[in-house]
């Protein structure tokens, strides 16, 4: 099985959700985008459906703020930073799919003006916590 791919410039969730922020930095300046790891693309299969927080909402970091559907399930989206949501991925309403053909690219979900990051892993992190899976 060949590795999945985990961009080293992005920061993880324990929930499989990526931020454009380095763990550990601090808040960035601008809104950073936010998706789903490949992992978790490959645990949920084919991706059908996405249910995203509306522009202007408040989230919180670790706090459920949409839902993601695939053939097998059902899966809240979880926001890996406070803040509020400055833009959402308007293509994935009619092409969830690209979520899953393009995780880190062309199907991230929606972007966040940040106040505060949550926890987040790095890569090498997020890729040992969930050596199992991978």
């Amino acid at each position: 099985m060949s590795e999945i791919e985990l961009p080293d410039s992005l920061g993880y969730t324990a929930e499989h959700e990526w931020i454009a922020a380095a763990p550990g930095s601090d808040a960035p300046a601008g809104p950073v985008r936010v998706g789903i790891s490949a992992i978790a693309v490959e645990a949920l299969g084919e991706i059908v459906y996405v249910d995203l927080p509306e522009v202007g909402a408040a989230v919180t970091a670790g706090e459920p703020c949409g839902e993601i559907e695939s053939t097998k399930s059902v899966s809240e989206l979880f926001s890996p930073a406070t803040g509020t949501i400055a833009e959402v991925n308007t293509a994935l309403v009619d092409d969830p799919a690209v979520v899953g053909t393009d995780p880190y690219g062309e199907g991230w979900l929606f972007a966040v003006e940040v106040t505060a990051l949550g926890e987040l892993m790095t890569a090498e992190a997020y890729r040992a916590a969930n050596a199992e899976d991978a």
